[in-house]
């Protein structure tokens, strides 16, 4: 020790009295040479000599160029080395090169200090020390075997004591980035989670740095880092060779608590094939329904009613493409292959300024990407339908494909019925997915998606309907730089539905409607710093509906051709938003969203007289527009506003607001969504719809994170809702405005969630109490509904509870159930009868003034894992479950018919009266 203290002191003596005894200057050029011929240029024309590790300066392959005129040593050496880790520091004619670290010639002034309150520790002061570390280490051997990774080389001019540390988490085996990896900073609260894509950034202290990996499914990697710049830092990491207990769904890997956003719930599709449900067919829509304030009217009830929104007021999207009719043979299955998609964000409370264009709600379905790596597979063989995914690489570790198909054939079921007039019928659906990614760069990557799905069915022999959905998206990535990424993104949207009604008499016909829907849209992340994180972009998409034509089959028939004129629009958006952490308890995420819409010819409009009722009496003119020529426009200012507010590490607050618009509207005077319904755009004669929601809630979570439980409130007031006058004709109307009337919603609710993630019992207990109301009010009758007064909305259910839970009695046999309770649904029931000219009329109470009886239902069902063994030819799954195990014959219409004597009898419909029995076997190779 007394001889490394005399030598260091030597060195420093010898380097002031150098220092001030040379003030010699150097003239020399270099053009296009290594650093090594650099080196030996410098030594060959100067008294110089260099001393440094020759590995340090044969790794570095760039070249240099550079004229140098009197310059002094340190300056041309400031030059050479300005692209690399080296320092120097300069004694009399020796040269030393040191690697990543500095030599300081004296300490810092109060090196020697002791701190004057050492019970305080805040984590954004440094002291003003400098970094020491020892290359060299006879006891460590630092040189050859370090296992710390330098970050940057330090400079003796730098006055920043924190430095923004970023890079990438990958599998280690499939090359894939990880999301939702929590990278931390031991000792020190600093941590964050990585992206989508993997990406992670974080401010961090200058100095040496323990960064820690930790994810449920993933090793824990920990890493010493010598930080003395802004750097990158790439870290793979690898699979537990453990298997934990299964998760069924979940949030996100990132905790509900933590994040700014309320009223989100994430699937994960990989967990939800316990859940016991209709037929056995995984359904990522039918899951959502199970989790409080998502609704629907009934059993095979295709669209959703989210927080008292209407179905049209959902925006489903698959791969950032909307999709029209989410649902299969009438709402029994969704349209979404459940073997490709990977998760669903579905937002109901705070919902980001990306999205617009629907005032209740965003399904957003992810697919997934396939394997660069391996030919890889899963699917299913169900009584009803079988399904199967298929992934291969296309360019190894850059490119993959991953396709999938599904079919039914569930024929046989109609067949085998007992009813004469329905063993002619059929039913019937498939669909296929296909989605290609390519990873061209670290910077750009690109992926496009192709979906296609169909259906058909037949109750009559002489009728054959038919609905589709096509839907294409391209998609580009680029990543300017570790603050900085965009994405592009075209889309296109397609549905359609005919029907072929072909008999023997005259009147057979074909009748059919399109929509399509083309979509551009710009986005922009940008990582302002460790506190302002920005998402900005535009987005513009056209309409083109063919709301309807009708043409005879045969030259003798007695109908009419229709061809009802078509329609379009264009609606356009700007939106910014800025996530702000203010501090480590409060967290804030606030933006704006301009919504531009536009009603285009070719159009021929009909002008009404003001202040009356819309009807043809009323009718004063007609305004003929050219091809897209504007008819009208709208717009409005959509703030978002959520908050979260931490009182600690388990229980936070969150609070948010939203306002929506919504220029599209769905024409159904069905209970529910059907096949058979058409959109309609805002014009001349039809406002947009607008919304604003106010919602509030509390989230803990319990047991070390084993449970969550969250109680959501929330108010929505509604503007221009669509309803429909008494008897109102909405196919085929060249009119249509004047079936329509536009009123007033309010919506308000509260939702209490219970989940349990991990053990043998796992799952969520769910229920809410919402109400929903609608009015209708003017000062003309024919516009009135109820006197004006506010009444239930016909999916108006104020209880609902829901049960899902599943026990693993081993590692391969589990038990599962589902329990589902909801308030029977308004109806309109007829109360009396009178007599008009002689002629006898019902008289009906006011609308949804009645209510059908509560539903309820229990499904239960047994899961069975394939064994174990790692190698085996394929991994398999069989789930035999009961649905409606009660045999509950829960009534899903009531209806009134007048018999021949002129009695009214009602009826009522059933979906499911008794228990449906099914297997599955599903595998995964």
């Amino acid at each position: 020790m007394k001889k490394l203290i005399v030598t260091l002191c030597f060195i420093i003596v010898n380097q002031l009295v150098f220092a001030q005894q040379t003030n010699n200057t150097i003239s020399i050029e270099f053009k296009d040479i290594s650093r090594m011929e650099a080196i030996q240029l410098i030594e060959s024309k100067t008294p110089y000599k260099f001393y440094f590790d020759l590995d340090w300066i044969q790794a570095d392959k760039s070249l240099i160029s550079g004229a140098y005129r009197n310059v002094t040593i340190e300056s041309l050496l400031n030059s050479v080395f300005s692209k690399t880790t080296l320092n120097f520091i300069v004694l009399q004619n020796k040269i030393i090169l040191t690697n990543n670290s500095l030599i300081y010639d004296k300490l810092a002034a109060n090196y020697f200090a002791t701190p004057t309150n050492t019970s305080v520790k805040n984590p954004n002061i440094t002291t003003e020390n400098p970094v020491f570390y020892r290359q060299y280490d006879s006891v460590n051997n630092y040189k050859k075997n370090s296992t710390i990774t330098f970050i940057g080389k330090e400079t003796k001019k730098d006055t920043t004591h924190f430095y923004l540390l970023s890079g990438y988490i990958k599998n280690a085996i499939t090359q894939k980035p990880e999301p939702d990896i929590a990278v931390r900073v031991k000792s020190k609260n600093i941590s964050t989670v990585t992206d989508k894509e993997g990406y992670y950034i974080l401010k961090v202290p200058g100095g040496i740095n323990t960064i820690e990996t930790t994810s449920i499914i993933h090793q824990k990697i920990i890493k010493t880092v010598m930080v003395y710049k802004d750097g990158k830092l790439d870290i793979e990491v690898a699979d537990k060779a453990n298997q934990l207990d299964e998760i069924i769904v979940h949030n996100k890997e990132k905790r509900a608590v933590e994040t700014v956003i309320s009223g989100l719930v994430s699937i994960d599709i990989k967990n939800i094939k316990n859940i016991p449900l209709i037929l056995g067919e995984l359904d990522i829509l039918k899951v959502a329904t199970t989790f409080p304030g998502i609704k629907t009217t009934g059993e095979g009830s295709a669209g959703f009613n989210v927080r008292g929104g209407k179905e049209d007021q959902n925006l489903i999207l698959l791969d950032n493409a909307v999709l029209y009719n989410p649902q299969h043979f009438f709402g029994f299955f969704s349209a979404i292959n459940p073997y490709t998609a990977s998760k669903a964000n579905i937002y109901k409370g705070s919902i980001p300024t990306e999205f617009g264009g629907r005032l209740s709600s965003v399904f957003e379905v992810i697919t997934k990407n396939g394997d660069s790596e391996k030919v890889s597979g899963e699917g299913g063989i169900g009584i009803i339908t079988s399904n199967i995914s298929v992934s291969f690489p296309v360019i190894k570790n850059k490119a993959s494909l991953l396709v999938g198909a599904r079919s039914t054939y569930s024929d046989w079921v109609l067949k085998s019925l007992n009813d004469e007039s329905l063993k002619k019928s059929e039913a019937g659906f498939y669909d296929g997915i296909i989605k290609y990614n390519h990873t061209i760069d670290k910077k750009n990557a690109v992926e496009l998606t192709l979906n296609y799905s169909h259906d058909r069915f037949r109750l009559t022999s002489d009728s054959l309907y038919k609905y589709s959905n096509r839907l294409a998206a391209l998609k580009w990535d680029h990543t300017f730089n570790k603050k900085n990424k965009a994405a592009l993104i075209f889309t296109n949207s397609e549905y359609k539905f005919n029907i072929d009604y072909d008999t023997e008499g005259t009147n057979a016909f074909d009748f059919g409607y399109k929509i399509d829907e083309k979509q551009v849209l710009l986005k922009f992340n940008t990582l302002l710093n460790d506190k302002h994180k920005l998402n900005y972009g535009l987005s513009s998409k056209l309409y083109n509906i063919d709301p309807g034509f009708l043409s005879p089959k045969k030259t003798e028939s007695l109908l009419l051709p229709i061809n009802i004129q078509s329609e379009k629009g264009l609606e356009s958006a700007l939106y910014v938003s800025d996530e702000f952490k203010v501090s480590n308890k409060l967290l804030i995420n606030y933006g704006l969203r301009y919504s531009f819409y536009a009603s285009l010819g070719e159009s021929t409009q009909r002008v009404y007289a003001p202040n009356v009722p819309l009807n043809d009496a009323t009718v004063i003119g007609e305004n003929h527009f050219a091809k897209n020529e504007v008819i009208k426009t709208f717009n409005g200012i959509e703030p978002r506003f959520a908050a979260r507010y931490s009182f600690t590490d388990s229980f936070s607050i969150k609070a948010s607001y939203d306002k929506t618009y919504q220029f599209i509207h769905l024409l159904s005077n069905n209970v529910t969504q059907s096949p058979t319904d058409s959109w309609k755009l805002s014009d001349s004669n039809v406002d947009p719809q607008s919304a604003q929601q106010y919602s509030l809630g509390l989230y803990k979570n319990l047991n070390d994170d084993i449970l969550e439980l969250s109680l959501e409130g929330y108010y929505k007031r509604s503007k221009n809702i669509l309803d429909y006058k008494v008897g109102a004709q909405l196919v085929l109307n060249k009119n249509i405005e004047t079936e329509l009337l536009q009123g007033q919603g309010k919506a308000y609710g509260i939702e209490l969630l219970l989940k349990k993630q991990m053990g043998r019992l796992n799952g969520w207990l769910g229920y809410s109490y919402s109400r929903t109301y609608i009015k209708m009010d003017s000062e003309f009758n024919e516009e009135k509904v109820n006197n004006g007064n506010y009444f239930p909305a016909n999916f108006d259910k104020p209880h609902d509870v829901t049960a899902v839970l599943n026990y693993k009695l081993t590692k391969r046999y589990s038990i599962s159930s589902n329990f589902v309770y909801q308030t029977g649904r308004p109806i309109t029931y007829p109360i009396g009868a009178y007599v008009y000219n002689n002629a006898e009329y019902t008289l009906y109470s006011d609308r949804n003034k009645y209510r059908i009886e509560d539903y309820y239902r229990l499904d239960i069902g047994v899961n069975i894992e394939g064994n174990h063994k790692i190698k085996k030819l394929a991994h398999s799954f069989w789930n035999i479950s009961i649905y409606n195990v009660l045999g509950r014959s829960n009534p899903y219409s009531v209806y009134f018919v007048t018999e021949n004597d002129g009695q009214i009898k009602a009826y009522k419909t059933s979906i499911f009266s008794i228990p449906i029995p099914s297997i599955t076997y599903n595998f995964k190779f």
